[in-house]
């Protein structure tokens, strides 16, 4: 019985994303524990953690893009300064909440931290049109300046 109720949770896991989500909070609300698909409520919180890392990477690459341009694209700077000021600040709360909530994942934007740079700058250069050789070859600031909502290049 109980491996009919495991089977049927993960076919329903396949053909119904949602409604598994919503029957698996049910059977943990109601601590019935038995008939829990585990394995993949196992994947589905082993992939929270990779979503939110996912999250910050992409936000730390934005965020490195737009500073980039604001300090080189010397061309474009006049007209478009607020914007990516605005983005700026719109990166660095984003990053700065996610960091609120998991302060765990601060040593991981270290981590990353060079990596984002450089895929930053890529897109920064493909989008300004300027050589990648305009740009510094290592980050324009540490961790700590480039999330500072007052610190701009």
């Amino acid at each position: 019985m109980v491996s009919e109720l495991q089977q049927y949770s993960t076919n329903l896991y396949d053909t119904d994303y949602n409604l598994w989500l919503k029957e698996t909070v049910k059977k943990l609300q109601k601590k019935d524990f038995e008939t829990i698909d585990l394995e993949n409520l196992i994947e589905e919180v082993l992939d929270l953690s990779r979503r939110q890392k996912k999250k910050l990477k992409n936000l730390l690459i934005k965020l490195f893009e737009h500073l980039l341009k604001l300090a080189y694209w010397q061309v474009e700077k006049e007209y478009n300064q607020g914007h990516w000021q605005g983005e700026i600040l719109t990166f660095r709360q984003q990053i700065n909440d996610e960091l609120q909530d998991s302060p765990s994942l601060k040593p991981y934007l270290s981590d990353i931290f060079g990596e984002c740079y450089q895929k930053g700058k890529a897109i920064a250069s493909k989008r300004s049109q300027l050589p990648p050789d305009t740009f510094p070859p290592s980050p324009i600031g540490n961790l700590e300046q480039i999330l500072n909502e007052d610190w701009l290049p």
